[in-house]
């Protein structure tokens, strides 16, 4: 029993060492107090860097002088301008026109996706950048440099840069032939419509009697020029529906066959190089 009693003694001690020790690793040790450098050394601390973030005030107040009152009206004004530009690229150039051609031509070829309407607008984009990069030019040196330069105001700069506009308008609206066109028979009915005389010449016609008589030219040369190009691409497409039911082929859909003829004739008369050349030429002549 002593022996017994000796050797369940010693298990029990080291069992109660062991599981103390186990206890101790496992408990988490106390947080080390936070390094103070001044402890260690009698230099100060240095401050913290100031904010990076500029401070930001509004304030609204009355004006104290005219001067202030006619800024604020030309402030105005420029940012209506601004948010009007969009409109005033696509209905005053010659974005308008190329727009929708390019639209009638990818209508034509049957396709749906290809090009995206996204490559397109690009396209027309730069277009209209080459064609009316002499307005821009001339608006730049009228306009845009002197009242930089403060050498003229903001209304006299205005109607600098109206100017090569509005004679970009006229001359896309003249009748090439005898007699008058649909842009001048335009320009007197919004004229009629004003109770205003019949003009003489551009200076007798006003901008906003100008704008939608362009507008209306614009579509309807533009859709002139898709009429053209849907010929021959509808003589394709009554060709391949004409061979498809004589074959008794009624449940195939025309579209499918025809495309990739059209495809073909577009890309064998080099297609997007006569379509934009001709564009061009159409401001230019």
């Amino acid at each position: 029993m002593t022996k017994k009693a000796f050797l369940f003694f010693i298990f029990y001690f080291l069992f109660f060492i062991l599981s103390a020790q186990a206890q101790e690793q496992s408990s988490p040790s106390p947080p080390s107090p936070p390094f103070n450098p001044a402890e260690g050394t009698t230099a100060l601390p240095t401050p913290p860097p100031p904010p990076i973030i500029p401070f930001i005030d509004l304030t609204v107040r009355n004006p104290a002088s005219g001067q202030e009152v006619a800024f604020s009206l030309q402030l105005l004004l420029l940012l209506t301008v601004l948010s009007l530009a969009p409109s005033i690229i696509i209905l005053m150039t010659s974005f308008l026109r190329i727009s929708i051609v390019l639209d009638f031509i990818k209508r034509a070829l049957s396709l749906q996706q290809v090009p995206p309407n996204q490559v397109i607008m690009g396209v027309s984009l730069f277009l209209t950048i080459l064609i009316m990069w002499p307005t821009f030019s001339a608006i730049n040196e009228r306009a845009l440099r002197p009242l930089s330069a403060g050498e003229i105001n903001v209304e006299t700069a205005f109607k600098q840069a109206e100017a090569p506009l509005r004679r970009f308008m006229f001359i896309q609206m003249r009748s090439r032939s005898a007699g008058m066109s649909g842009a001048e028979r335009n320009i007197r009915m919004f004229m009629d419509m004003r109770g205003l005389p019949d003009p003489n010449s551009l200076d007798d016609i006003p901008t906003y009697i100008l704008i939608p008589a362009f507008i209306l030219n614009e579509l309807t040369v533009a859709f002139k020029i898709g009429i053209l190009l849907f010929i021959p691409f509808i003589v394709i497409d009554m060709v391949v529906a004409s061979a498809l039911m004589s074959m008794g082929m009624i449940m195939l859909p025309p579209v499918m066959i025809s495309m990739p003829f059209k495809l073909i004739l577009f890309i064998l008369v080099d297609g997007w190089t006569l379509l934009t050349g001709q564009l061009v030429r159409s401001f230019t002549i």
